[in-house]
């Protein structure tokens, strides 16, 4: 009687879902997201410092200055956090969202605590979240699992 050979262990972990993408689409998506995600973010930041009022020359100013500096501070981060180990990953990501919420509730003309709470608040739902995330997702040595 034939038997099959047990597969090698090597030959599990490596199976993943196939990418569809070609690496210019993923050249691409390193620029593109953090732009649309800059975009979003700095209109919304607008929007809230000219508070239902007429849009001047200032706030256009402003919004296109936030977009920029949140699109390349979003793009580091995305960057260097994969290079991470999974505690550092989600720390970072915090700092991140923490600083960016609580930037935006400051432009409601809210008090510093009250930006820094929410601050606080949002960066460290994010924490736990990506910290499950990492650590479910990485074998015992820090190594990730597909």
């Amino acid at each position: 009687m034939a038997h099959a050979a047990p597969a090698s262990r090597e030959i599990v972990l490596r199976r993943r879902t196939p990418d569809v993408f070609s690496p210019r689409t993923h050249a691409m998506a390193k620029v593109a997201v953090p732009v649309a995600v800059g975009l979003v973010y700095g209109y919304w930041a607008a929007a809230l410092r000219r508070d239902a009022g007429p849009i001047t020359g200032w706030n256009l100013l402003f919004g296109f200055l936030t977009t920029f500096v949140f699109a390349v501070v979003f793009a580091a981060v995305w960057n260097v956090a994969q290079r991470l180990r999974r505690e550092l990953h989600a720390l970072l990501w915090f700092v991140f969202t923490g600083c960016a919420m609580g930037f935006l509730y400051s432009q409601t003309g809210g008090s510093v605590l009250k930006s820094a709470g929410l601050g606080l608040a949002v960066g460290a739902g994010v924490l736990v979240m990506l910290f499950y995330r990492y650590y479910s997702r990485e074998d015992a040595t820090g190594h990730r699992i597909g």
